[in-house]
């Protein structure tokens, strides 16, 4: 994309401002964006993702494990099939190549992922609430779609009987 103001150079900068609920979005050189007065704050402030990745490939979690193996003239580091990168790419680049990367990587990655998150599963957005307030939310939850289709197919009797359920189930909480 070229930039909005000298229509030469390509667009590495986007600024947006909200203004009267109006969205004005400019994209901009980075020649333009300083001729406007606009600097990026991380400008000259080194983020070393591909350093702190392998940092933490080359350490295994007790000092063993994904530890950095020398290979041999005869050994071939493991290579993604679908886009070629390997391991050692990944920790110089600090992404992944693709998505079957993942599957490729993922027992490197499971290692990973438990060191920065402390965890290798995704838990998803559910807060982590006691069991007995999940019910709760589970539940409501389920009545609303039941309400939601009832009001569809019109039974204004059923709906009114879900209303009240979840209606008692709020008051529960």
């Amino acid at each position: 994309m070229l930039c909005d103001d000298c229509k030469k150079k390509e667009a590495t900068i986007q600024i947006t401002q909200i203004i009267d609920n109006q969205k004005m979005t400019l994209n901009l050189c980075q020649k333009c964006a300083e001729k406007r007065g606009f600097s990026s704050p991380f400008a000259g402030v080194p983020f070393p993702l591909a350093e702190f990745l392998s940092s933490m490939i080359s350490s295994g979690p007790t000092g063993s494990g994904m530890g950095k193996k020398t290979l041999s003239r005869t050994e071939k580091e493991t290579k993604c099939p679908n886009c070629g990168m390997t391991l050692s790419q990944f920790a110089q680049r600090g992404r992944l190549g693709c998505g079957s990367c993942y599957r490729t990587f993922r027992t490197q990655l499971k290692d990973l992922l438990r060191k920065i998150h402390g965890s290798d599963r995704h838990r998803g957005k559910i807060p982590n609430l006691p069991g007995v307030q999940m019910e709760y939310l589970k539940e409501e939850r389920k009545l609303q779609e039941e309400l939601k289709k009832a009001i569809d197919e019109e039974d204004f009797e059923m709906a009114a009987s879900i209303r009240d359920k979840i209606k008692n189930l709020q008051e529960k909480k």
